[in-house]
């Protein structure tokens, strides 16, 4: 009976937030508050939501932008992208064996860190043959910076009073996942919102050399490469909207349901966050990721600043 309950309730956030009732935070906060009163009756299934919604969600807001905007987007964003991935691993791999910590655990944290989270999590683990537990861990880490970054970025954005094009740059490199830097964003204004899509897919692509990468560190051989081919959809989307090719109420339409549709993909997070997972791994994980968070927030906030 409970569970018959859990999943009306849950069905019940789904469709209030696809009706547009739901901001991003507190479909976030929904998901989580859901996990801990009830056991998530699709658990087996969220990943996988989350990994298809995402990237539908994605190539849906390529419909609300335009090709030469987003060619100036990237182009600014490209020189913090490098130096941000570089400095990011780096001192990953360093505070990972200061910390004595497993190596695949601390690689999986920092790769998230450095590009996109769960994205770069789920790419890099075949590569290197991690264990599901340790990929739950990482994942499980990432998603709570993640939530506390959905609440906190939009509030230092305003306190500073960051420009739209400053607060979307920042949320793309310093936010791990690109649901929550979409969730962040939203409600922050429409050019912080194309600013930071833009930059983080692109930052995104590093996902490949990063790969290549770690089956040198690893001595691992033989593994695919995971090639985010999403993302061409979403150049696709944007070319079509720059030369017009759908009438312009139909791409407002897109736009509006992708938005919603990346809330809805925030409440799956919210709902896969295990505090028994983030409870066995220990303080050091965490404490790791939260200094790489930490030092990437900075950096970026000022190297964006100066």
């Amino acid at each position: 009976m409970k569970t018959i309950f859990a999943k009306a309730v849950y069905f019940l956030i789904i469709i209030t937030t696809l009706l547009g009732e739901i901001n991003s935070p507190s479909a976030l906060l929904l998901g989580f508050v859901f996990v801990l009163i009830f056991d998530n009756p699709y658990k087996s299934y969220s990943h996988k939501a989350i990994h298809y919604f995402l990237k539908i969600s994605v190539i849906g807001l390529g419909f609300g932008m335009v090709l030469k905007e987003t060619l100036v987007a990237s182009k600014e964003g490209f020189s913090l992208t490098i130096s941000t991935i570089f400095l990011t691993m780096s001192l990953g791999l360093f505070l990972t064996r200061l910390f004595k910590l497993d190596l695949k655990l601390g690689y999986l944290i920092t790769s998230g860190t450095a590009i996109c989270g769960g994205s770069a999590i789920a790419a890099i683990s075949p590569v290197i043959k991690a264990k599901s537990n340790t990929i739950s861990i990482a994942l499980g880490i990432v998603f709570l910076f993640n939530s506390i970054a959905l609440f906190v970025f939009p509030a230092i954005g305003h306190l500073l009073s960051l420009t739209q094009q400053q607060f979307g740059l920042w949320c793309a490199v310093a936010i791990h996942d690109t649901s929550s830097v979409v969730g962040a964003t939203i409600g922050y204004g429409d050019e912080a919102l194309k600013i930071a899509t833009t930059v983080k897919l692109s930052r995104t692509l590093w996902i490949i050399p990063l790969s290549v990468f770690s089956m040198f560190l690893f001595k691992t051989k033989g593994e695919r490469i995971r090639i985010p081919y999403f993302i061409i959809l979403f150049i696709i989307a944007i070319i079509i909207n720059s030369y017009h090719i759908i009438p312009e109420p139909a791409t407002h339409i897109i736009v509006l349901m992708a938005k919603r549709l990346l809330i809805v993909t925030l409440f799956i997070v919210g709902s896969t966050i295990s505090i028994n997972d983030l409870k066995s791994s220990g303080i050091k994980p965490i404490l790791l990721a939260f200094t790489l968070w930490v030092f990437i927030s900075f950096y970026a906030l000022i190297y964006i600043l100066n």
